[in-house]
């Protein structure tokens, strides 16, 4: 070796320092910039219209979706209220939570300010008039009412709300089907006291539900009694918590297990601790360079993002395989990379241009995954190339002399290679596509994350046990302005009674239960008496009761207040506590104000479309699961066409490369047919193809290639044949430890991409060695 090639070990000592200083910055740079995202929502298409923006939107910000169902059990009844009662004032004050229900009455559901405006809210003065005969049976009945054991709670109120409008309101503004009260809030026998808590955060931000699950632990256990207490959770926001857990955990668990084996591999195939830990910098180098790219490029990085682009990294860890494996004993480093760069160079740009079809889906996910993913490859690649070398010992084993890979190779070379099987491989392929039973794509969502069956019951139950809405069906208003969304709710109010009456749901939250449109209020102030009229009535309704002829002057001033009052519309409403539900219900969209009916207990989905039918056009029933599957078919078929450009781009690419039509053959056929021969293994076994199978397709082809590439190279030399042989079946070997541990994971996720991946390489392996143009004949 020419001294002019090589670097002394002080010289050695100092790149390999640069090297890790390198790293060392990098990863101080993620370590500051990078703050994971956990909405799923970046995975999903970006809606092309104003339906579809909303389902989007919906899916993680809507009251459905940001709702946990809670129930403290374990205790006694009256102790379950008393928690119930001090978790809810705990909850009330806490930022991370817009709304705590436990079906207590509260007096501050609308502001001081506002209250004299519950008579132009309230639906009394529809059908009464505040006149002499109407007050006296109120009084009356408050007199009864003095007698019962609600007198505590009702005493304070009378002077002001003789007729109790709050009450009726707060009734009015309860969820339907509501469950037993005991002492002022819900407790349900079985279940116990239970809650409905609307979180700030998406439900689909893990990380953020979990904060507010955390919020509802701590607050119950500061409680007197509480460590005590069964806590129990369910709804969207609790479900996303349990399988990031359930993902992360398998993952963890699988990624250190088959590092180990990973590491082991390593040793036994090169017996050099020192070659194994200079192998792993090209590797870390790409992996740091990826994120610092997709921190520099996207304002947040999903935690996915960052899961997937360390999986599609793994194709990376070739390029120093090859580099050790390809190595004579005696061979300069520098000049046996040289020989290997054409070969690693193509493979390194077919790769990239497989996933840059993920950058051209349009979908923010996968454009990180593809800035993640082609930026490791480029940096491993290139450092792989340029600074591995020279880091390499000068004396190494030379891998092509080992008796097992003799005998390996002579048995490869041996095989019987028809020039019929890649056709009868293609003819079978195509028949199991065929005749495999049940759907080819998997479009139901909820299939990719599926929860324990107990959890689901367990949901089901307290949704109905606290009338929660429905989280997949909503009635979409549609109005020039936030007033019309609110006619248009009044006038559903009968149909939808209808529906309930016909028990084809169990009820819905209308805009109008919170705010009546400006006419309504009109006319209920209108139908207000002036003070003269107002206190004669009073005078007449209060005698022979034993009240004092000045009792009820608050609520005379308030009724004369609420006759000047401006109307209530909903940017003033929005400053009480029922304004963020009001909020939530109403979204500017396009110019026009959408108003969004949640549903409790759909029965019958059908009926509900007829009233919507019957509308023109005005309302509309979305069917969030349908829209967003219809969506997710929107989606794959923009990756499939990316990826069908980005196949002709990869032909073109190897063509160029070998410089030969009939080479480029004999690597992309053996590509091609495995990756239909995986698929039409899994649609035979019935599984239905996910975005993360075409994924998985997409990193096994990538592992595929470079098999193909390798073992297509005519050297004329046996010795490199097997040096080929070498590195081919020690990638595969890491390969399959990896993605054979994800295939026996109980996670439908990672269970996909790990089985189509191992698949892949074992017939990307297979066929790769069976239609190699270069066999037998040579062996020494």
């Amino acid at each position: 070796m020419s001294p002019s090639r090589t670097l002394s070990i002080r010289q050695r000592v100092a790149l390999a320092l640069a090297w890790l200083a390198v790293l060392a910055v990098l990863g101080w740079m993620v370590a500051r910039q990078l703050h994971p995202s956990g909405d799923l929502r970046e995975f999903m298409p970006k809606g092309q219209t104003p339906m579809q923006r909303l389902v989007l939107d919906e899916l993680g910000e809507g009251p459905g979706s940001r709702l946990l169902l809670v129930a403290i059990s374990g205790k006694p009844d009256e102790d379950l209220a008393e928690l119930s009662k001090g978790l809810t004032a705990k909850l009330k004050s806490d930022p991370r939570y817009s709304q705590v229900v436990n079906g207590s009455f509260d007096a501050g559901a609308l502001d001081s300010k506002l209250l004299p405006y519950r008579y132009l809210l309230s639906p009394t003065l529809d059908t009464q008039k505040f006149d002499a005969p109407f007050l006296a049976d109120q009084l009356q009945q408050r007199v009864a009412d003095l007698g019962s054991p609600a007198a505590g709670m009702l005493e304070p109120l009378l002077p002001r709300d003789p007729t109790l409008e709050m009450l009726k309101l707060a009734e009015r503004w309860t969820p339907p089907n509501m469950p037993p009260v005991v002492d002022g809030v819900w407790v349900a026998p079985g279940d116990g006291a239970l809650l409905l808590v609307q979180t700030r955060a998406p439900g689909f931000d893990p990380a953020a539900q979990e904060q507010a699950i955390a919020g509802i632990e701590s607050a119950l256990r500061a409680l007197p009694g509480g460590k005590d207490a069964k806590l129990t959770l369910s709804g969207p926001g609790y479900f996303s918590v349990i399988m990031s857990k359930q993902t992360k955990s398998q993952a963890d668990r699988i990624g250190f297990v088959s590092s180990i084996g990973f590491i082991l591999l390593l040793l036994l195939a090169y017996r050099s601790v020192g070659s194994l830990l200079l192998a792993g910098l090209p590797v870390v180098s790409g992996a740091l360079a990826g994120i610092v790219a997709l921190t520099l490029w996207f304002p947040q990085v999903h935690g996915i993002t960052l899961a997937f682009g360390f999986t599609l990294l793994g194709v990376a860890q070739e390029y120093p395989i090859r580099v050790l494996s390809h190595r004579r004993a005696g061979e300069d480093a520098l000049a046996s990379v040289r020989g290997l760069w054409p070969l690693l160079l193509t493979a390194i740009a077919s790769a990239c241009i497989a996933y840059l079809a993920f950058y051209a889906s349009g979908v923010g996910g996968l454009q990180q995954l593809a800035v993640f993913t082609i930026t490791g490859l480029l940096v491993a690649g290139f450092s792989t190339r340029y600074l591995l070398p020279w880091l390499l010992p000068v004396r190494v084993r030379d891998v092509e002399s080992m008796p097992w890979l003799v005998r390996a190779r002579h048995l490869a070379d041996t095989l019987p290679r028809p020039r019929w099987l890649p056709w009868l491989v293609a003819i079978a392929t195509v028949a199991m596509i065929a005749l495999a039973p049940g759907k080819f794509w998997q479009n139901d969502l909820s299939a990719l994350t599926p929860l324990p069956h107990d959890l689901l019951q367990r949901d089901a139950h307290l949704r109905a046990a606290l009338g929660a809405p429905d989280v997949r069906y909503l009635l979409v208003l549609q109005a020039a302005d936030s007033d019309g969304v609110l006619k248009l709710s009044e006038r559903l109010e009968p149909q939808v009674e209808a529906l309930q009456q016909a028990k084809a749901l169990d009820g819905a939250e209308l805009p109008s239960r919170y705010l009546p449109s400006m006419e309504i209020q009109r006319a209920r102030q209108q139908a207000l008496p002036d003070r003269a009229t107002l206190q004669a009535a009073l005078a007449q309704a209060q005698r022979d009761l034993p009240f004092k002829p000045d009792s009820f002057s608050p609520f005379v001033d308030d009724v004369e207040t609420a006759r000047a009052l401006p109307l209530l519309d909903a940017q003033r409403f929005a400053g009480n506590p029922l304004g963020e539900r009001l909020g939530a219900m109403l979204r500017n969209r396009d110019g026009k104000v959408l108003g969004l009916v949640t549903l409790n207990g759909v029965h019958d989905p059908a009926a509900v479309q007829r009233l919507a039918t019957d509308s023109g056009g005005a309302v509309q029933l979305l069917d969030l699961k349908d829209s967003a599957e219809s969506l997710l078919v929107g989606y794959r078929t923009r990756i499939l066409q990316a990826l069908l450009v980005a196949t002709l781009l990869l032909i073109a690419t190897i063509t160029f490369a070998l410089r030969s039509p009939r080479r480029a053959w004999h690597v992309l056929a053996p590509m091609t047919l495995a990756t239909f021969l995986v698929l039409a293994v899994e649609r035979v076994a019935g599984i239905e193809i996910s975005l993360f199978h075409l994924v998985a397709l997409i990193l096994a082809a990538g592992l595929g290639l470079h098999y193909a590439l390798f073992f297509e190279r005519e050297t004329g030399d046996p010795a490199e044949q097997r040096r080929t042989l070498h590195a081919t079946i020690v990638c595969v070997l890491s390969a399959l430890l990896v993605f054979g541990m994800l295939a026996l994971s109980s996670i439908p996720v990672l269970r996909a991409i790990g089985l189509t991946v191992a698949l892949g390489v074992l017939f990307h392996f297979c066929l790769s060695i069976l239609m190699a143009p270069h066999v037998g004949g040579d062996e020494a």
